[in-house]
């Protein structure tokens, strides 16, 4: 089993940067950030109702993050856990990405997902009903950007005749697209455009990974690495999900300053 960590950097948390030494000098693979540009008000994003948890509402952009994170450390991958692909725009961030992936010598993981707060996504200027879909075909535009020299994409969603963008991601053929969710498609969007997948539900998940595993064979794959996102941090638990056919683990972290945030890393650090 691998490990890493997961946090929302807030202007009220733990800097990026220092975080990022602390959880490569005790030893975990990789640090993952989430992502929110903003909360609307006036609109709860849960379906009970109930306020909107400040980390939200403060979260640093998971870019700027993961550029402090690369460069204060050696070998650490760092992350996006989740981008919100419909609320941006595919030429600038594929940009960010082979621009990440380019400073820190190839240690991205690119998570994506498309998001669950609908009032958020529309004021970007995605339809909610269509982000999936939009999602795809960012997706597919980012993936020729980061390939090809002169690329070009033509969707119902993105479209944009030959351009050049450079630099290219030093992986290849570009960072992991790791699919978020544990929805009833998700399989199919992981089939699609995905290389990982990154589910934080652990219901029927055995039977799911196998189901996955057994299409990507279909399909001529090799088996598709599965990543879970915020397990109980217990042995026990972490045993089931490598049992399941998990290979890595993102321990969650508190928005909380520096002394309860390296309590956290300790705590996860002896789980490990």
């Amino acid at each position: 089993m691998r490990y890493g960590l997961f946090i929302f950097p807030t202007d009220q948390t733990m800097d990026p940067g220092e975080l990022a030494r602390a959880a490569e000098e005790r030893g975990f693979e990789a640090l993952i950030f989430p992502e929110h540009t903003h909360m609307p008000l006036n609109h709860s994003p849960f379906p009970s109702g109930g306020d909107v948890p400040v980390r939200y509402k403060r979260t640093l952009d998971p870019f700027v993050a993961m550029t402090a994170a690369a460069r204060a450390t050696e070998r650490l991958l760092v992350g996006t856990g989740i981008c919100l692909v419909p609320q941006r725009d595919p030429i600038h961030t594929a940009k960010e990405v082979a621009s990440v992936d380019f400073l820190s010598g190839g240690r991205v993981l690119f998570g994506v997902g498309a998001g669950w707060n609908e009032p958020e996504t529309a004021n970007h200027g995605t339809d909610p009903g269509r982000r999936f879909r939009v999602m795809r075909e960012r997706i597919e535009a980012m993936k020729a950007i980061w390939t090809q020299e002169e690329a070009s994409y033509h969707g119902r969603h993105v479209n944009f005749d030959a351009l050049w963008s450079w630099p290219k991601p030093v992986q290849k053929p570009h960072p992991p697209v790791v699919v978020g969710g544990a929805g009833p498609r998700v399989l199919e969007r992981v089939l699609a455009y995905g290389d990982e997948w990154m589910p934080n539900r652990d219901r029927d998940l055995g039977y799911r990974i196998e189901e996955l595993q057994r299409r990507a064979a279909q399909e001529g794959r090799d088996p598709i690495p599965v990543s879970y996102f915020g397990p109980e941090p217990t042995r026990g638990a972490v045993a089931a999900l490598e049992e399941a056919g998990v290979h890595r683990v993102f321990l969650g972290l508190p928005s909380k300053g520096r002394d309860e945030v390296e309590r956290a890393l300790d705590e996860a650090a002896a789980l490990m």
